[in-house]
Formats: structure tokens, C-alpha cells, sequence
């Protein structure tokens, strides 16, 4: 009994120490992937690029971790391999160097290949890691890791304007330093998660069992389902942005690419900004409720975006990057209740699956792009937050815990 005592007091400390290092570790991750559109205005012309090639690549990059990462999930909810970790960090840094030196098309996709791959690894684990470090404050320790990857996504457009036109494609090669640091730093954590693993497995275990019994009813397979929609019409909306909104705001307002860029990281650092708030506000107000403000709430601002004057784009784009990725992390606790025990795999489903698969409107924007205009890419993107409507069928929070209280 006392024995049991420790282990849940220990279980209740947030190591903070921890979150904020798997934190840059997620940072340092998504800053691997982000040199991929950073390099989209770049590589575009120099290769000689169309929309279609352009959207292929994000979308083998975003294909690559969202297929692979369920299934590293999966293994690390059976059995987690704490050194993972820097290792996904290594395969990061090999898509680095293979992208500062691919002469063509084919090679840019074996690299983003890499890169791809090192995320799919990276993310369940690292998901982990923030759930175990936590203690009792788990909608904080969340917000702290995803804000992490999220301000690494932030900086593709300032890697554009500031690295990539005065370096070119090569200037990639830099970024194999920074996954360097991210090893030693990864490698700081899984030393923690080797030891923490000793102490709170066999409790996890007993958790798992639990959640085997009663979380795959019927009423929590079609809220996961539904869950995994609305991420993907979410992760579409920011596909769209982040990959074609910089060649839209060039040929509609005649901007330079790096103004152009400006505009897009406006949107994406708006969209840390809510990733972090949406925690508290989901402690005050419930989960679903932000899920269902996050969509519905954005809806009017980007039904506007593709008809405003120049001055109007930048206003509207904070507020719908602030407001639309304000469900980002509580969308992980949401499924993380929904799937209690289950971690790894809730990490795959709606960080690498749902948010992933979104990449495949890369693919389907640029062909758009090419058989109509980027006007018509930016019009449809603008009613996919009316999906949002959608949330009403989710359980409520109360629902849940009401779920996983029946014997």
C-alpha cells in the first residue's frame, strides 16, 4: 500500500524539466519538416515545378508519418523504446542532407522520405514522453509539447524570406546542425523515459486493461471516427495556407515571395498562440466546446479571406490561425479520454492519421491549381471550417467520463 502511495504521488509531479526538453525536441522535429514548403518557392522554379509536383511532395512528406505513425503507436503502447527518439532525429537529418544536395524532382521525394519517416517515429513516442511527465496537469503538459512542433511549423515561411532565397536549396545542409542538437537533447530525454518506464509501466499496463474493456464500445469507435474527420477537414484548411497561400498572395497583390511569406507566418504563429490558450479554455469551458469553436468559430473570417482587399488579408488571417488551431492540443486530450491507456496509438490516429492524410488536399489543391486558379483553391478551403458543425454529434465531456465509469 505504500509502495503504491509513492508511486502516485510521483505520478502526480510535472516534471517540467522534461516537458520543456521534449518540447524543443518536437520544436527542433517540426522544424525538419517545415524546411520542406520553406523550400516550395525555391525549388519550384529551379526545377521547374508545377502545382501538382509541388503538392505530391507535401504530401509524401505528411503521407510518410501519417501511415507509419499508428503504427509506431501501436509498438509503443506494447512495448515503448525510449531510444527512438534520437533515432528518428538521425533519419531527420539524413532527409537534411539528401534535400541540399537532390538535383531533381525524384531525389527531393526520397529525402522528404527520410524526414517523413523520422516523424512518424518521433511523435508517438514524444507523445508519451508529455503524458508521463505530466503528473496531474495533463491539459498544460500537452499544450507545452504541441506548441513545441507547432512553432517549429510556424517558421517555414521566415526559413523562405530569411534562409532559403539568400541560400538556396543548399542552405538546407545547415539544418542537419540543428538535428545534431536534437539527438543530444532527445537523447537527454530518453534517458529520463528509460528510467520513468521501470517505475510507471506496470501501472500503464493495468490502465491498458482497463481501457480494453470498456473504451472500444460502439459509442467511442464513432466519436474516434468522427474525431479523425473533423482533424482532417482542419489539417485541409491548413494545407491549403501553408502550401499555396504564399503563390496566391504573388499573383493576386503582385507581392515579393518574402512578403508573401510574412503573411503565411502570420497565420501559423497565430496558430501557436491559440494551440497553447486552447488548453485553459478547454479546463474552463469543456473540450468539446473549443473543438466546436475552433471550426465554426473560424467559419466566417474564411468564408471572407478570398475577397478581401490586401489590407484585410493579414487581419483576417490571425484571427482565423488563432481561433482555428485553438482545438490542436485539446483535440489529443479529447482522444486521449476517449482512449484512456492507449497513448501511443491515440498520437498516431490524431496527430500523424487524421492530421496526415489532410496532406492528400496538398495533391488535390495543386491540381485545382493548375486546371482552374489559386483563387478557386483559396475558395474552397474557405467552407471546410462549416464542417465544424459536425462536433455536436461528439460526446460531451460528461458523456465520457460517464463511459469509462460503468463497469
Amino acid at each position: 500500500m505504500q509502495a503504491e502511495r509513492a508511486l502516485h504521488n510521483t505520478q502526480q509531479i510535472t516534471v517540467y524539466r522534461i516537458l520543456f526538453a521534449i518540447s524543443l525536441g518536437h520544436f527542433i522535429n517540426d522544424c525538419m519538416q517545415s524546411v520542406v514548403p520553406a523550400l516550395f518557392p525555391i525549388i519550384g522554379p529551379t526545377m521547374k515545378l508545377n502545382y501538382t509536383e509541388i503538392g505530391w511532395i507535401a504530401f509524401t512528406l505528411n503521407i510518410t508519418s501519417s501511415i507509419m505513425q499508428p503504427v509506431f503507436g501501436i509498438l509503443a503502447d506494447k512495448k515503448p523504446i525510449p531510444y527512438f527518439l534520437p533515432i528518428a532525429m538521425f533519419s531527420s537529418m539524413l532527409g537534411m542532407l539528401g534535400l541540399a544536395l537532390a538535383p531533381n524532382f525524384i531525389s527531393v521525394l526520397l529525402s522528404v522520405l527520410f524526414i517523413g519517416f523520422g516523424s512518424a517515429i518521433f511523435h508517438p513516442e514524444g507523445s508519451r514522453v508529455a503524458y508521463m511527465a505530466a503528473g496531474n496537469k495533463r491539459g498544460l503538459a500537452q499544450s507545452i509539447y504541441q506548441v513545441g512542433g507547432n512553432g517549429g511549423q510556424s517558421l517555414a515561411p521566415l526559413f523562405t524570406a530569411f534562409i532559403f532565397i539568400g541560400t538556396g536549396q543548399f542552405g538546407t545542409i545547415w539544418f542537419t546542425l540543428l538535428a545534431a542538437m536534437g539527438m543530444c537533447i532527445l537523447f537527454f530525454v530518453s534517458n529520463w523515459y528509460k528510467q520513468e518506464l521501470a517505475v510507471q509501466m506496470p501501472a500503464a499496463k493495468k490502465k491498458t486493461v482497463k481501457a480494453e474493456k470498456s473504451g472500444w464500445k460502439k459509442e467511442i469507435i464513432v466519436a474516434i471516427c468522427l474525431l479523425i474527420f473533423l482533424v482532417f477537414a482542419r489539417s485541409w484548411y491548413g494545407a491549403g495556407i501553408n502550401n499555396f497561400f504564399h503563390f496566391y498572395m504573388i499573383e493576386k497583390f503582385h507581392s515579393t515571395i518574402k512578403h508573401a511569406q510574412i503573411y503565411v507566418f502570420l497565420f501559423m504563429a497565430a496558430g501557436v498562440a491559440g494551440t497553447f490558450f486552447g488548453g485553459p479554455l478547454a479546463d474552463r469551458y469543456g473540450k468539446r466546446t473549443v473543438l466546436l469553436f475552433s471550426l465554426i468559430g473560424s467559419a466566417p473570417f474564411a468564408l471572407l479571406l478570398p475577397y478581401v482587399p490586401q489590407w484585410g488579408v493579414a487581419p483576417l488571417l490571425i484571427i482565423i490561425g488563432f481561433i482555428l488551431q485553438s482545438s490542436f492540443s485539446v483535440t489529443v486530450v479529447y482522444a486521449q479520454e476517449l482512449l484512456p491507456g492507449m497513448i501511443g496509438l491515440v498520437s498516431g490516429l490524431i496527430v500523424g492519421l487524421a492530421f496526415g492524410m489532410g496532406a492528400l488536399g496538398a495533391v488535390i489543391f495543386g491540381v485545382i491549381g493548375d486546371l482552374y486558379s489559386l483563387q478557386t483553391i483559396m475558395v474552397f478551403c474557405s467552407m471546410l471550417p462549416l464542417l465544424g458543425i459536425l462536433t455536436y454529434l461528439l460526446p460531451s465531456d460528461a458523456r465520457i467520463q460517464e463511459v469509462h465509469q460503468k463497469p
